[in-house]
Protein backbone atom coordinates (compact mmCIF):
# COMPACT_ATOMS: atom_id res chain seq x y z
CA UNK A 1 0.00 0.00 0.00
CA UNK A 2 2.99 2.21 0.84
CA UNK A 3 4.43 1.98 -2.04
CA UNK A 4 1.67 2.31 -4.30
CA UNK A 5 0.67 5.85 -2.49
CA UNK A 6 4.57 6.40 -3.16
CA UNK A 7 4.61 5.94 -7.03
CA UNK A 8 0.80 8.04 -7.11
CA UNK A 9 1.50 11.51 -4.80
CA UNK A 10 5.26 11.71 -6.48
CA UNK A 11 3.43 11.59 -10.33
CA UNK A 12 0.77 13.63 -8.72
CA UNK A 13 3.45 16.06 -7.04
CA UNK A 14 5.74 16.30 -10.21
CA UNK A 15 2.60 17.57 -12.42
CA UNK A 16 1.63 19.52 -10.48
CA UNK A 17 4.56 21.23 -9.41
CA UNK A 18 5.97 21.60 -13.15
CA UNK A 19 5.29 25.69 -13.33
CA UNK A 20 7.02 25.61 -10.29
CA UNK A 21 10.61 23.13 -11.12
CA UNK A 22 11.27 24.50 -14.95
CA UNK A 23 11.74 28.03 -13.68
CA UNK A 24 13.90 26.92 -10.85
CA UNK A 25 15.90 24.77 -13.29
CA UNK A 26 16.48 27.59 -15.69
CA UNK A 27 17.40 29.86 -12.87
CA UNK A 28 20.18 27.45 -11.41
CA UNK A 29 21.43 26.47 -15.52
CA UNK A 30 21.91 30.32 -15.55
CA UNK A 31 23.36 31.54 -12.03
CA UNK A 32 25.82 30.11 -9.34
CA UNK A 33 27.82 27.64 -11.44
CA UNK A 34 25.35 26.59 -13.79
CA UNK A 35 24.74 23.22 -12.00
CA UNK A 36 20.87 22.13 -11.99
CA UNK A 37 20.63 19.00 -9.77
CA UNK A 38 23.34 17.89 -7.06
CA UNK A 39 23.95 14.08 -6.57
CA UNK A 40 25.43 12.89 -3.47
CA UNK A 41 25.45 9.55 -1.67
CA UNK A 42 23.34 8.38 1.32
CA UNK A 43 22.48 5.08 3.27
CA UNK A 44 19.77 3.45 1.86
CA UNK A 45 17.63 0.31 2.97
CA UNK A 46 20.14 -2.63 4.30
CA UNK A 47 23.18 -0.46 4.35
CA UNK A 48 23.27 0.35 0.79
CA UNK A 49 23.91 3.30 -1.00
CA UNK A 50 22.40 5.26 -3.36
CA UNK A 51 22.89 8.50 -5.27
CA UNK A 52 20.10 11.36 -3.54
CA UNK A 53 18.89 14.14 -5.82
CA UNK A 54 18.63 17.42 -4.95
CA UNK A 55 18.56 20.80 -6.62
CA UNK A 56 22.23 22.45 -6.44
CA UNK A 57 22.06 25.01 -3.55
CA UNK A 58 25.77 24.95 -3.04
CA UNK A 59 29.32 24.86 -4.04
CA UNK A 60 30.57 21.81 -6.41
CA UNK A 61 32.97 20.97 -3.55
CA UNK A 62 31.04 22.42 -0.24
CA UNK A 63 32.16 18.36 1.22
CA UNK A 64 35.42 18.83 1.08
CA UNK A 65 35.31 22.89 2.79
CA UNK A 66 34.09 23.89 6.70
CA UNK A 67 31.83 21.59 8.08
CA UNK A 68 31.39 18.70 5.35
CA UNK A 69 28.75 16.61 4.96
CA UNK A 70 26.37 19.10 7.94
CA UNK A 71 25.29 22.37 6.94
CA UNK A 72 25.09 25.78 9.48
CA UNK A 73 22.89 28.97 8.98
CA UNK A 74 23.86 31.05 6.91
CA UNK A 75 26.47 28.49 5.68
CA UNK A 76 29.50 30.35 3.39
CA UNK A 77 28.79 27.62 0.89
CA UNK A 78 25.78 28.26 -0.11
CA UNK A 79 24.86 29.63 -2.93
CA UNK A 80 22.41 32.97 -3.34
CA UNK A 81 19.37 31.89 -4.87
CA UNK A 82 19.90 28.58 -2.88
CA UNK A 83 19.60 30.05 0.36
CA UNK A 84 15.68 30.30 -0.26
CA UNK A 85 15.24 26.79 -2.05
CA UNK A 86 16.49 25.46 1.16
CA UNK A 87 14.64 27.70 3.21
CA UNK A 88 11.59 26.78 1.48
CA UNK A 89 12.39 23.04 0.77
CA UNK A 90 12.31 23.34 -2.76
CA UNK A 91 15.86 22.42 -3.42
CA UNK A 92 14.13 19.08 -2.13
CA UNK A 93 11.99 18.22 -4.60
CA UNK A 94 14.11 16.33 -7.37
CA UNK A 95 13.82 13.05 -4.26
CA UNK A 96 10.31 12.91 -5.63
CA UNK A 97 12.79 11.04 -8.55
CA UNK A 98 14.06 8.55 -6.49
CA UNK A 99 10.88 7.82 -4.76
CA UNK A 100 9.62 6.86 -8.27
CA UNK A 101 12.94 4.92 -8.24
CA UNK A 102 12.38 3.17 -5.14
CA UNK A 103 15.92 4.03 -3.39
CA UNK A 104 13.18 6.08 -0.89
CA UNK A 105 9.62 6.65 0.16
CA UNK A 106 8.22 9.50 0.90
CA UNK A 107 7.92 9.02 4.58
CA UNK A 108 10.53 7.39 6.57
CA UNK A 109 14.24 7.89 8.67
CA UNK A 110 16.01 10.55 6.74
CA UNK A 111 18.97 8.88 4.23
CA UNK A 112 21.82 10.01 5.75
CA UNK A 113 25.65 10.85 4.30
CA UNK A 114 27.80 8.07 5.44
CA UNK A 115 29.49 10.39 8.11
CA UNK A 116 26.38 11.42 9.83
CA UNK A 117 25.23 8.42 9.63
CA UNK A 118 28.16 7.07 11.43
CA UNK A 119 27.02 9.14 14.70
CA UNK A 120 24.18 6.59 15.66
CA UNK A 121 25.49 4.09 17.84
CA UNK A 122 25.34 0.39 16.26
CA UNK A 123 21.47 -0.78 17.52
CA UNK A 124 20.08 2.56 16.00
CA UNK A 125 22.11 1.81 12.35
CA UNK A 126 20.48 -1.36 12.08
CA UNK A 127 17.18 -0.77 13.45
CA UNK A 128 17.14 2.90 11.06
CA UNK A 129 18.83 0.56 7.98
CA UNK A 130 15.72 -2.22 8.10
CA UNK A 131 13.21 -0.30 6.64
CA UNK A 132 13.38 2.16 3.05
CA UNK A 133 14.21 5.67 3.80
CA UNK A 134 11.81 8.79 2.98
CA UNK A 135 12.00 11.95 1.51
CA UNK A 136 10.24 13.20 4.82
CA UNK A 137 9.57 11.92 8.07
CA UNK A 138 9.39 12.29 11.82
CA UNK A 139 13.67 13.11 11.93
CA UNK A 140 13.26 15.61 9.48
CA UNK A 141 10.24 17.28 10.90
CA UNK A 142 11.11 17.43 14.20
CA UNK A 143 14.84 18.59 12.88
CA UNK A 144 13.40 21.11 10.56
CA UNK A 145 15.60 24.19 12.00
CA UNK A 146 18.79 21.66 12.20
CA UNK A 147 20.51 24.19 10.41
CA UNK A 148 20.12 27.35 12.22
CA UNK A 149 20.41 25.11 15.88
CA UNK A 150 24.13 23.83 14.72
CA UNK A 151 24.72 27.64 13.86
CA UNK A 152 25.84 28.57 17.27
CA UNK A 153 28.00 25.58 17.64
CA UNK A 154 32.12 26.23 18.61
CA UNK A 155 32.07 22.22 17.02
CA UNK A 156 29.58 21.62 14.46
CA UNK A 157 30.50 17.74 14.34
CA UNK A 158 30.70 17.52 17.87
CA UNK A 159 27.29 18.93 18.84
CA UNK A 160 25.79 17.12 15.82
CA UNK A 161 27.27 13.85 16.99
CA UNK A 162 27.12 14.75 20.86
CA UNK A 163 23.01 16.39 20.62
CA UNK A 164 21.73 15.94 17.27
CA UNK A 165 22.01 12.27 16.32
CA UNK A 166 21.23 10.78 19.53
CA UNK A 167 17.65 12.28 19.89
CA UNK A 168 17.56 11.88 15.97
CA UNK A 169 18.28 8.19 16.41
CA UNK A 170 15.40 7.59 18.77
CA UNK A 171 13.02 9.58 16.54
CA UNK A 172 13.69 7.15 14.07
CA UNK A 173 13.95 3.88 16.16
CA UNK A 174 10.23 5.41 17.01
CA UNK A 175 9.05 5.18 13.49
CA UNK A 176 10.26 2.18 12.52
CA UNK A 177 8.97 0.91 15.58
CA UNK A 178 4.99 2.37 15.02
CA UNK A 179 5.21 2.15 11.22
CA UNK A 180 1.58 2.00 9.99
CA UNK A 181 0.09 3.30 6.75
CA UNK A 182 -2.04 5.88 9.16
CA UNK A 183 0.96 6.89 10.57
CA UNK A 184 2.60 7.53 6.52
CA UNK A 185 -0.54 9.89 6.04
CA UNK A 186 0.24 11.43 9.18
CA UNK A 187 3.07 12.44 8.70
CA UNK A 188 2.87 13.42 5.11
CA UNK A 189 0.07 16.14 6.88
CA UNK A 190 2.36 17.14 9.32
CA UNK A 191 5.42 17.83 6.49
CA UNK A 192 3.18 20.06 4.71
CA UNK A 193 2.02 21.88 7.65
CA UNK A 194 5.66 22.06 9.28
CA UNK A 195 7.05 23.59 5.71
CA UNK A 196 3.78 26.17 5.59
CA UNK A 197 3.92 27.30 9.22
CA UNK A 198 7.06 26.33 11.30
CA UNK A 199 5.87 24.53 13.84
CA UNK A 200 6.34 21.23 15.60
CA UNK A 201 4.96 22.10 18.88
CA UNK A 202 2.00 19.75 18.01
CA UNK A 203 4.13 16.38 17.45
CA UNK A 204 3.88 15.35 20.66
CA UNK A 205 -0.01 15.81 21.93
CA UNK A 206 -0.30 14.01 18.35
CA UNK A 207 1.52 11.33 19.09
CA UNK A 208 2.18 10.41 23.21
CA UNK A 209 4.83 8.07 22.52
CA UNK A 210 7.12 10.06 20.74
CA UNK A 211 10.56 10.23 22.87
CA UNK A 212 10.79 13.62 24.50
CA UNK A 213 13.81 15.72 23.64
CA UNK A 214 16.47 16.65 25.99
CA UNK A 215 16.24 20.03 28.40
CA UNK A 216 18.85 21.55 26.04
CA UNK A 217 17.26 20.42 22.75
CA UNK A 218 13.90 21.95 24.12
CA UNK A 219 15.04 25.27 24.63
CA UNK A 220 16.40 25.42 20.88
CA UNK A 221 13.48 24.29 19.40
CA UNK A 222 11.90 26.95 21.25
CA UNK A 223 13.92 29.43 19.87
CA UNK A 224 12.61 28.42 16.20
CA UNK A 225 8.94 28.68 17.02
Amino acid sequence: MQRISDLTLSFIALTILIPILVPVMILLKFTGEGDIFYSQQRVGKNGTTFNLLKFATMLRNSPQLGSGTVTVKDDPRVLPIGKILRKTKINELPQLINVIRGDMSLIGPRPLTMQTFDAYNLETKNIVKSVVPGLSGIGSIVFRDEEQILNDAEDVKILYKNLIAPYKGELEVWYVKNKSFKLYLYLILMTIYVVLFSRRNKLWSLFPTLPKPSEELLKKFNNFK
